[in-house]
């Protein structure tokens, strides 16, 4: 635990980074989709769809990114990006065990993430 907590900043900066490529599928989502799914969406709907979800994945990573530098919001910071990862990896054990070959590296890494946050986040003392 000790080592978490001694780590956390570049804990988060490093998982922030890593969350952040994730614009590529704000920016180009058919690639995006290709490479964390092996597949692809087509049509407008599959755009608006996929690039908010990238922009919006990126947007924790930023999060991520600031929390490590921001120590009063990294538990705020910690609790969204934790709930947001978890939503992800649990839709992929409900409807993704398909495209494990490709999204499992993802999967893997953010269970790994979640499970670091949450370890610091019950580690931390209460103030007041």
């Amino acid at each position: 635990m000790n080592v978490i907590s001694n780590k956390i900043k570049w804990i988060m900066l490093g998982s922030g980074i890593i969350t952040c490529s994730m614009i590529l599928s704000a920016l180009h989502p058919s690639l995006g989709l290709m490479l964390t799914f092996g597949d692809t969406l087509d049509g407008n709907l599959a755009n608006i769809i996929v690039r908010n979800w990238g922009a919006l994945i990126a947007l924790i990573g930023g999060m991520l990114i600031y929390g490590a530098y921001n120590e009063p919001n990294r538990n705020l910071i910690l609790v969204v990006a934790t709930i947001s990862k978890s939503i992800f990896i649990t839709l992929n054990l409900i409807y993704g065990t398909s495209y494990f070959a490709k999204s499992g590296l993802a999967l893997v890494f953010d269970s790994i993430v979640v499970i670091i946050f949450v370890i610091y986040l019950l580690g931390q003392k209460p103030k007041g």
